[in-house]
């Protein structure tokens, strides 16, 4: 078998809302695929699932095998009672991976799929040729108070009391209010709301808190990617923000442009946290002119090792919100 054939994997193309199953380490995942071509991975981000991509991936197959996992504790595989931290869903992502025949792919990361995406490059740089990032995580200390009022003790009670319908009539009500004043929140109100009636029993609100908890607390952020940006030196890499971002602020996207070399930021107007949604024929565009115009990563151990014992890391920068927080690893 040829490198490019490894590269390319050995999954069957099936229409982009089939969701198909392996078991790994005992765990069902579920995974949409489609198209042929160089693998691309897609990653979605917290409470969400494989379907948010639904708008682009059809058409980012045309050139592409697209893979897009539902995270442990997400959509419909399986929701133990397990690690749900950043690198665990990196490994969980690596060992799917393996089990398609999969053996290099470009990354597509959303909110805390972004933070998954780095950790990946991080441990296995090897099997990554490129990153896209959107409104990813780990950049900076803010994170929506929607989501720091979630790590708080009752937060598994308050999601369910958000299921019973004169709650939600009431929710509903005050997003048309912050949608009529044109805030950032009512911008991103829909698809959160959607993401909590992705949530219908105990099991799943809990994995959800747990795989929160792991990456924010009421403080904010508590992962930062900030520490290791210098070593996506070398890797191709691209940033998507909305500028009206209420989730994750674009300030964290410029920040995070500027401590990976060679990065590139695009800013989608007047877009909330799922630039995606919001414009999905131009996100399609961009990621394919970058990977047009990108070659993938290759990395050796010995280049790995040089590169980490570069002078010339950035560290996390207090100012920015870096200080104080703990890195994935």
């Amino acid at each position: 078998m040829s490198a490019s054939d490894t590269r390319r994997g050995h999954l069957t193309p099936v229409q982009a809302d089939d969701l198909q199953f392996r078991v790994v380490h005992g765990y069902r995942r579920a995974f949409r695929t489609s198209g042929a071509g160089p693998a691309m991975v897609l990653i979605h981000g917290i409470g969400d699932s494989s379907a948010t991509w639904d708008p682009v991936l059809p058409a980012l197959a045309r050139r592409h095998l697209v893979i897009a996992p539902d995270l442990l504790g997400h959509g419909r595989s399986d929701k133990p009672r397990a690690d749900y931290s950043v690198a665990a869903y990196a490994n969980g992502v690596r060992d799917l991976l393996g089990v398609l025949g999969i053996q290099r792919a470009t990354l597509v990361g959303h909110s805390l799929g972004g933070g998954v995406a780095m950790q990946f490059a991080y441990q296995f740089p090897e099997r990554t040729e490129r990153l896209v990032l959107v409104g990813s995580g780990g950049a900076g200390l803010s994170v929506s108070p929607v989501l720091r009022a979630m790590t708080l003790p009752g937060a598994i009670g308050a999601l369910q009391w958000l299921r019973v319908p004169t709650a939600r009539w009431q929710v509903g009500a005050i997003v048309q209010l912050l949608r009529r004043l044109d805030t950032d929140l009512g911008r991103d109100a829909p698809d959160l709301l959607r993401m909590v009636d992705a949530l219908p029993d105990a099991t799943s609100r809990s994995a959800f808190i747990r795989t929160l908890r792991s990456v924010v607390d009421w403080r904010g952020q508590v992962v930062t990617m900030l520490d290791r940006c210098y070593l996506t030196r070398g890797m191709p890499t691209l940033l998507v923000w909305g500028s009206r971002d209420a989730v994750v602020p674009v300030d964290h996207g410029r920040r995070a442009h500027a401590a990976m070399p060679g990065s590139r930021l695009e800013i989608f107007d007047g877009a909330g946290h799922f630039p995606f949604h919001t414009d999905p024929g131009r996100f399609v565009g961009v990621v394919e002119e970058f990977l047009a115009t990108t070659e993938p990563a290759t990395w050796s151990a010995e280049q790995w090792r040089q590169l980490l014992r570069s002078t010339h890391s950035s560290a996390a920068d207090p100012a920015g919100g870096g200080h104080g927080q703990r890195s994935a690893t």
